[in-house]
């Protein structure tokens, strides 16, 4: 068993103080040695961090019991790792955990959960299912489930320049799935306002599926926003989808261009990722702020002198003398 864990979750709950909370949310995380990326909203809390195995698991003790989520779900997405997944820690408000700016209320109304099991079971029995990825088009690109429809968009704020798309579908059962599942949150319910009917969303997303239903028919690796890139989905039936953006052969390898003036996602295959330094093009190998070549395909934003503790500080030397007594 690896040390390490990487947990993905979002929740939903309205947090009355989302300033207060961020700074007891980062707080804790400091004390319990995580690092990570959480959003803190006033329509709630979505995170992935990383950690040991132990300082994880107190984690989720803490939010499970925290009186703000009481009667809520977490749903914790929990993978294990050799190390920490992130090279930093961020907790930072923002207007929605997740950016989309659809004018929807997912506590109203949303897309039928399905549970990776059922999920399973509608796609191999139901003829008339239609599975609808809500990622970004870099996302896809590198993996998504047998026959889905994908959306070349960079955001989830694109999804209404996309939906007549798949108009000629209303009369079909749509199944939407992405990570972690917080897209579909937002999505499945901006398809029901748009006049689909039978809106279903893979509860917990393509990490669920892989953990619980051993991913069948996920083809390729599924995207991740951490150090990773990456990660193992199918253990059922695996394929590689994605080819190298410069020499088209078959690769699973995806990573972010050395040029930080570039910065593209792309799948890009070992050996000519050596061969261009870690970089996409030539014009961007020979960019004067190319990165140093990193075998992980993975570059965090350079801060100077940052610590976990930065944004806290830093945080706390915005706010004012009144402000920082109240």
């Amino acid at each position: 068993m690896k040390p390490y864990r990487v947990i993905l979750y979002y929740n939903y709950t309205p947090i009355p103080d989302a300033d207060t909370y961020r700074e007891k949310h980062h707080l804790f995380c400091l004390e319990n040695r995580l690092l990570g990326r959480i959003i803190v909203a006033s329509e709630g809390l979505n995170g992935t961090v990383s950690g040991l195995a132990e300082d994880c698991e107190r984690y989720m003790n803490w939010l499970e019991n925290d009186p703000i989520f009481a009667g809520s779900n977490f749903d914790f997405k929990v993978e294990e790792h050799e190390e920490h997944a992130f090279a930093k820690l961020h907790v930072r408000v923002k207007e929605e955990i997740v950016n989309s700016d659809l004018p929807v209320d997912p506590r109203v109304r949303t897309g039928k959960h399905l549970e990776p099991a059922d999920f399973k079971e509608m796609l191999k029995n139901d003829p008339d299912v239609v599975l609808v990825d809500m990622r970004s088009n870099y996302e896809h690109s590198i993996g998504k489930f047998k026959g889905a429809v994908t959306f070349d968009m960079e955001t989830l704020r694109e999804l209404p320049e996309h939906v007549q798309e798949i108009e000629h579908l209303k009369d079909k059962k749509i199944i939407t799935y992405c990570t972690g599942g917080i897209k579909c949150e937002k999505a499945s319910a901006y398809l029901i306002e748009r006049g689909f009917e039978n809106v279903y969303q893979l509860h917990g997303g393509i990490i669920k599926y892989g953990l619980e239903e051993g991913g069948e028919d996920f083809e390729g690796k599924c995207y991740v926003f951490d150090n990773r890139v990456k990660t193992e989905v199918n253990t059922v039936n695996p394929v590689i989808i994605s080819k190298c953006h410069i020499c088209k052969t078959d690769t699973e390898d995806m990573v972010n261009c050395a040029n930080p003036e570039c910065n593209e996602h792309l799948p890009i295959c070992a050996t000519c990722l050596l061969e261009m330094d870690g970089a996409c093009s030539v014009a961007c190998k020979n960019h004067p702020r190319k990165r140093p070549y990193n075998v992980k395909g993975y570059y965090s934003k350079q801060s100077d002198n940052y610590t976990p503790e930065f944004g806290f500080k830093s945080r706390k030397l915005t706010k004012s003398p009144l402000e920082q007594n109240a």
